[in-house]
């Protein structure tokens, strides 16, 4: 008797048919589509690099793109701006990424299809906890996370030299447009902490 009021007490569509609760939920969701309501959507800061995104030292009093010159043996910290609005895309950490400019004879075949100008660019988000990989060890020519001592060959796909860490750095191809540095495809690899 109970399920029978509660049935009756349930709407019906035109049609005479009972709406459930899934029905009306996908129906407000359809209807939300159909008006143009949907999720926030990503923030121009905050999405990942785009291809021609050119890149800017993180530490620039303005935002200046940066040539193969500008980067050094010392790494630079850098981050992807959209060239035509000039939006830095700093709005995630995992954006941050780590420059280094060597010798394009001494890259792996794999590094040196990325390279640009010798230089190579690397997230600079370490896999083992989240630290920033900012340190440089010149005699090995490696990068150094200064939080565990984990360290990677930036001649070598970032590839991991010793330290707890568990992945290599995920590599950012790049290519020179106008004399500047920029992003020729996405990240390879995956961006953030390792799970354990």
């Amino acid at each position: 008797m109970e399920r029978a009021n509660a049935d009756a007490a349930r709407p019906r569509c035109a049609c005479g048919q009972q709406v459930t609760r899934r029905a009306a939920l996908g129906g407000l969701a359809g209807w939300g589509l159909v008006c143009g309501i949907t999720g926030a959507a990503a923030e121009p800061a905050d999405e990942r690099p785009q291809v021609g995104d050119q890149l800017v030292a993180i530490d620039a009093a303005a935002p200046t793109a940066l040539s193969p010159g500008d980067v050094s043996i010392t790494p630079v910290l850098a981050w992807p701006m959209e060239p035509a609005s000039n939006v830095v895309r700093s709005g995630s950490r995992l954006n941050k990424i780590v420059l280094v400019r060597l010798d394009p004879a001494t890259l792996a075949a794999q590094t040196q299809a990325r390279a640009a100008g010798g230089v190579v660019a690397y997230s600079a988000i370490c896999p083992h906890a989240g630290c920033e990989v900012n340190g440089w060890v010149a005699e090995q020519r490696i990068l150094e996370c200064p939080c565990h001592n984990s360290r990677y060959d930036p001649g070598n796909a970032a590839a991991i030299v010793d330290g707890p860490t568990t992945r290599a750095l995920a590599a950012l191809p790049l290519k020179i447009v106008e004399g500047k540095l920029a992003v020729a495809a996405a990240f390879v690899g995956r961006l953030g902490i390792a799970p354990t």
